[in-house]
């Protein structure tokens, strides 16, 4: 997405379940990126009043929740979820392509209900907390790329806008799947960041020169000392 500056791929993930803090942070670094991520952790904790909160101070959310179910149930939860109108949200690719494609046919019809903007649906392909040995051990037979080649393909078949994977599978999803399937990418650390529980990690502007369109970065910014100044740095890099 050649379109998009900089600040607007990156997608700050608040690793908190304290709204206050969450807020706070989304007041701080929202103007600066292109979206704020709620994943599963704080909206357990905080639910929809929770994230009617954040957005107050940052309406461009990124709501991960990861749907992961039949199709019926699938569908309904994003009826259920989209008057909070989030930006972007993901579903399991695990789920077959029947659950996308209900996914995917409930964005449209939802946010037309709503009268809101059509979230882009992605779907998680392989966690970025999982490698070769991992997928072994709960029945895969491929090794990560290929199995993520695979998903994401069904998932561009089924109607989803995108993908989420790591980064290491960006170049061969945008071959697979064409530049305009969205990628967001977690597993980006910026030069000299630990990698924590990731596996598969790269620099931000590694990720964005073979193709990534988001990128998820959250410690890094929200657990510095500047927050604002942690942001322009990556942004820098981007552009660099």
């Amino acid at each position: 997405m050649a379109d998009l500056k900089p600040s607007q791929r990156i997608l700050c993930a608040l690793d908190t379940i304290v709204t206050s803090e969450a807020c706070n942070l989304a007041a701080t670094v929202g103007p600066h990126v292109g979206g704020i991520k709620l994943g599963l952790e704080f909206f357990g904790a905080n639910g929809p009043q929770g994230f009617k909160e954040v957005s107050k101070a940052s309406n461009n959310i990124f709501l991960d929740l990861k749907l992961h179910d039949i199709p019926n149930t699938v569908a309904k939860a994003i009826h259920a979820l989209m008057p909070l109108k989030p930006t972007i949200m993901t579903i399991h690719t695990a789920g077959g392509p029947a659950m996308m494609a209900a996914a995917a046919n409930a964005a449209t019809e939802a946010a037309k209900n709503v009268g809101c903007a059509r979230p882009i649906i992605v779907g998680v392909t392989i966690l970025t907390s999982l490698d070769d040995q991992d997928l072994d051990a709960v029945g895969y037979q491929n090794p990560v790329s290929e199995q993520v080649i695979q998903m994401a393909k069904l998932a561009k078949e089924s109607g989803l806008d995108g993908v989420v994977c790591s980064p290491h599978e960006i170049s061969l999803i945008k071959e697979a799947c064409g530049k305009e399937f969205k990628l967001v990418v977690p597993g980006i650390r910026p030069a000299g960041s630990s990698t924590g529980d990731q596996k598969r990690v790269m620099t931000p502007d590694q990720a964005v020169k073979l193709g990534a369109d988001y990128l998820v970065i959250g410690r890094p910014i929200t657990q510095s000392d500047d927050p604002i100044a942690a942001v322009k740095a990556i942004t820098k890099e981007i552009d660099a």
